[in-house]
């Protein structure tokens, strides 16, 4: 997992601004549910009014909503109008005084609210409650419920009038104004300050019932009715805050549009940045492993941790910064929101993100064991496809179709096996997580809609709180996700790690030293080997010289060594006991790229590139000249076959060479070595492939005109290493017999075995 971190370390002027931009993106998307509530809350119920205090009075309400006003609440309402006309002009425009106006001036604006709209029935037992308390009018208070508006006019001795509005429900209703008969009484005494406290005690309890929300409603009523009686046009005033609210929608929407599409081309960067990085890297670090190391990871593994492994690495990067960082950020964030919203219903979102936490850590527990296998499946998959297809021919030869489907199938069918398992256990998530937020929905809405009902939340409140919920829960559900992603991106992280923590055994002397003038001498001083692991040498007391201008062949049975002899040389493995000296300098204290600079090595499998014969012959040097490629091709018996080509040198070689002859492709293969132009020539049982005759040419030509160099071949033939300078027989690790044909022949019973095994006695004879 620490990979994973570290991979981004060299983006981090990136990724710091890629959380600048996160921040811009989520305050953003938290705006637009505020502004939902304010068109639901304020737009349309409230009709574009935002505060209790008019923004025009007539002098007739701005004297009435006095009533209950105490002295200080009457200085703060006197010092925020201005009288023009005969009209009183709001004086304040700053939110914050007026959101701290809406509070201190609330309960006295609804208590005059309500006594400028009492019903009728509330009316009449204002009445017969203030009559029952005066024992000279007591007898006319149980009359009072069968009277008319008119007949208690006349009993009160004051014009009462009525008038026709909408309720809450839209329903039209009567409604008695009392404020101008409360004025009167005010004014004759009928009424003092303690019996006014009285009055607005009672009220208050009344108001105390219906919640703070419709308390708040009600004020904003007040201030439409008194912008209209001012001859403001309420439905413009409506319009513009729509219209308002509508643009900053718009412009947020903008921008976290804007914000979002530049984040996912940062995130998608920087993620397609590590997977070229850790590409690299591993790929650097293969090119310099030792056969040892090769033989430690297999070729389809390393595949599959540069292909599929970095890959999830990228992809969890790219999700990691695109939504990752983003979910604490809007999760957070949106917290605050909620709170804001004054909903009071964190238990409800607390419950939901619990429930998720809960089937997510199940679904791990369950199918976080199972992406670990998974990743070793794909590589055993990817061993059977690559076998079977290199070893495609040998297949049809043998008639082994039906087994190496079925062997293929095997694979298959176990990475298919779990690879469902996973995806079904996965597969529950999306549903259950969206029953679990539906089902959060849902208990949001049963319970706002009996906060609505009781008067503490409004519409747009539950709106916004729906959507804030909505936003938490999925920043958690991301960050849960993404702790399901994390683990099996940690495991591919880890298997590339592994790769990229492994050094070559071949390791490059601290202060290598360089040969001045290369000659090509080639010592091994009783050298011992043996593979990594192995309990017992390979290799044992190997002590010769190969000399420039001369010919060193290696003969001996099937697993004597031979390869593994020659593979010493250009430190593909390195010695265990002894030492190889080139010029006399001891391999090991020589740098690798001089050392085998200074060797042409032909494999024993021949391996071409894509590309064309020019670009393979001089793959070793690119600074070869024509002349130099076709004096190397010239050399290797390569001519013949080129020159029948429409494109000659530029004709194209296919991947690994397979639209060329198994002879061809080593011959291009010797070719590329002699373009080198090497102080050293090394084949590895090169010449197998090649007929008697091409082969005979092919060693005439390296004498030659290939004479100063030093030539090691290994070789199965007796025929191709019978005018050798010296040669070498290996039998069971060891030189068994050194010198010449016709020495060994007289010295050596393993080569004489060899000889007659290949050659008449009369051939031998002829060579004598």
């Amino acid at each position: 997992m620490k990979r994973i971190f570290l991979n981004l370390v060299p983006y981090w002027k990136v990724i710091i601004a890629l959380v600048l931009l996160l921040v811009i993106q989520a305050y953003c998307d938290l705006s637009l549910p505020q502004y939902t509530q304010d068109i639901i809350d304020v737009g349309i119920q409230n009709q574009g009014i935002e505060h209790i205090v008019p923004a025009k009075t007539t002098a007739k309400e701005y004297k009435a909503a006095q009533i209950f006003m105490t002295k200080s609440e009457k200085n703060t309402w006197k010092s925020i109008y201005d009288k023009s006309g005969k009209y009183y002009k709001l004086n304040v425009t700053d939110e914050e005084k007026l959101d701290e106006f809406d509070s201190e001036l609330l309960t006295p604006i609804v208590l005059t609210y309500q006594l400028g709209h009492t019903t009728v029935s509330s009316f009449k037992k204002t009445i017969k409650n203030s009559m029952k308390q005066n024992p000279m009018t007591a007898a006319y208070a149980s009359k009072i419920d069968d009277m008319s508006i008119s007949e208690i006019s006349d009993l009160i001795n004051y014009n009462v009038k009525t008038f026709k509005a909408e309720d809450e429900d839209g329903n039209t209703k009567t409604y008695v104004d009392m404020r101008p008969m409360m004025q009167h009484m005010i004014s004759i005494g009928a009424m003092d300050s303690e019996t006014i406290s009285k009055a607005k005690t009672q009220m208050n309890k009344t108001i105390d019932s219906v919640g703070d929300q419709t308390l708040k409603s009600m004020g904003i009523a007040y201030a439409s009715s008194c912008d209209k009686a001012a001859g403001i046009n309420v439905d413009k005033v409506q319009k513009a805050y729509l219209w308002y609210c509508g643009r900053r929608m718009f412009v947020m929407a903008a921008i976290m549009l804007i914000a979002a599409a530049i984040i996912s081309y940062f995130a998608a960067k920087v993620g397609a940045g590590v997977g070229r990085d850790m590409r690299g890297t591993v790929f650097r670090n293969v090119m310099n492993f030792s056969n040892a190391e090769m033989d430690q990871f297999s070729t389809a593994s390393l595949i599959t941790r540069s292909t599929n492994d970095v890959q999830q690495i990228q992809l969890v990067t790219t999700m990691m910064l695109r939504m990752v960082l983003y979910a604490p950020i809007l999760g957070i964030w949106g917290i605050i929101k909620v709170a804001q919203t004054g909903a009071h219903m964190g238990w409800v979102i607390a419950l939901a993100v619990c429930m998720i936490f809960a089937l997510v850590g199940l679904l791990m527990a369950v199918a976080l064991p199972k992406f670990k296998i998974m990743q070793k499946l794909i590589d055993a998959l990817n061993q059977v496809s690559r076998e079977i297809l290199t070893g495609l021919p040998v297949i049809r030869a043998f008639g082994r179709e039906k087994t190496e489907e079925e062997r293929f199938d095997v694979a298959n069918e176990d990475l298919k096996r779990t690879q469902l398992f996973t995806n079904r256990v996965m597969t529950l998530m999306q549903p259950s997580m969206m029953l679990i937020m539906y089902g959060l929905v849902v208990l949001i809405t049963w319970v706002s809609a009996h906060r609505i009902d009781s008067g503490v939340m409004q519409v747009g409140a539950m709106t916004a709180f729906i959507t804030y919920s909505m936003m938490i829960v999925m920043s958690f559900l991301i960050i849960t996700v993404m702790s399901i992603m994390l683990p099996r991106a940690g495991v591919a992280a880890e298997r590339i790690d592994e790769v990229i923590k492994t050094h070559s055994s071949i390791e490059e002397a601290e202060n290598p030293k360089r040969i001045e003038s290369p000659k090509g001498i080639i010592e091994f001083d009783h050298v011992n080997f043996r593979y990594p692991g192995a309990d017992e040498d390979v290799l044992h007391d190997i002590d010769f010289t190969a000399e420039p201008g001369k010919t060193t062949a290696i003969i001996g049975s099937t697993g004597a060594g031979k390869t593994t002899l020659v593979n010493l040389i250009p430190r593909f493995y390195d010695i265990t006991g002894g030492s190889i000296r080139v010029d006399g300098e001891d391999i090991r204290e020589l740098g690798i790229k001089d050392l085998r600079s200074e060797i042409g090595f032909v494999p024993q499998k021949g391996v071409l590139f894509s590309g064309t014969i020019a670009s393979n012959i001089k793959f070793g040097r690119n600074d070869a000249t024509e002349d130099d490629i076709k004096l190397a091709a010239e050399i290797s018996q390569s001519v013949e076959f080129i020159d029948e080509k429409d494109e000659k040198y530029n004709s194209d070689i296919s991947q690994g060479g397979s639209n060329v002859s198994g002879g061809q492709k080593q011959r291009l293969a010797i070719a590329r070595a002699i373009a080198m132009k090497p102080r050293v020539l090394v084949f590895d049982d090169s010449f197998s492939a090649l007929d008697m005759k091409t082969d005979a040419k092919l060693r005439q030509a390296l004498s030659e005109k290939v004479h100063d160099v030093t030539k090691i071949i290994v070789a199965q033939r007796i025929s191709t290493i019978l005018h050798a300078d010296q040669i070498l027989v290996l039998d069971d690790g060891e030189i068994v017999g050194k010198g010449t044909h016709s020495e060994l022949m007289k010295s050596c019973e393993v080569y004489q075995q060899i000889a007659e095994s290949q050659l008449s006695n009369a051939e031998l004879e002829g060579i004598e």
